[in-house]
């Protein structure tokens, strides 16, 4: 199956700095005029494909959603992709963005089920391994998050998102491991200058100011 992410072919909301807690970015796809469908064949139940007609309201459908979870009308936007799910439930761009509509809202567990379950039926599609590793890191579970970056990346290695979560993951990680050095021997200038310079990587990165 193609993927029907292709940065070639759909349009995205900006990727956004998580605060210090959600410190990976997360991927949020911004449903536009069906150029994505193409790319992805819509499947009625018994796997035949829908007809054009069905093809095109459940593009619209889609659209619809995606502009309510631009406006942040999450419950509006959860109303319109249950009512496409309830019909086709395996298809993964409603489900998709489900999974960020339950992030945006607080249910993170819902989500982390939601974007787990996308990785075991579309193996090949690296974005929901990438948003169910910053809600594993959330809950502080790192490994399980550098799995789901590494799985983003074998299915994509040319994906800049998926690399810079990892290696911003790492260095939490490094952060963690220095802070712990250094309260262990308060001695160890060593550990305490590296510890600072893993939170300068971490911390958020203020915009330039503009040129008069």
């Amino acid at each position: 199956m193609a993927r029907f992410f292709a940065t070639r072919t759909l349009s995205f909301f900006p990727v956004f700095a998580v605060p210090m807690q959600r410190f990976l970015r997360l991927f949020l796809a911004l449903l536009v005029a069906g150029l994505w469908l193409s790319a992805v064949p819509v499947h009625a139940q018994d796997g035949r494909e829908f007809t054009e007609e069905a093809r095109r309201q459940y593009n619209q459908g889609l659209r619809e959603a995606g502009a309510l979870v631009k406006d942040k009308q999450y419950a509006n936007a959860l109303v319109r992709l249950d009512a496409l799910l309830a019909t086709r439930p395996r298809e993964p761009q409603a489900r998709f963005l489900k999974g960020v509509v339950q992030t945006e809202t607080g249910a993170a567990d819902a989500a982390r089920d939601t974007f787990r379950a996308l990785t075991e039926d579309y193996p090949e599609l690296p974005e929901p391994y990438n948003n169910l590793a910053v809600l594993l890191a959330q809950k502080g579970d790192y490994v399980g998050a550098r799995a789901a970056l590494e799985s983003a990346i074998a299915a994509s290695p040319d994906w800049a998102v998926a690399h810079e979560n990892l290696g911003d993951l790492y260095a939490r990680l490094a952060a963690t491991h220095y802070e712990r050095a250094a309260a262990l021997d308060r001695d160890n200038k060593t550990a305490a200058a590296k510890l600072a310079l893993a939170r300068e990587l971490l911390a958020p990165r203020r915009p330039a100011a503009a040129k008069p």
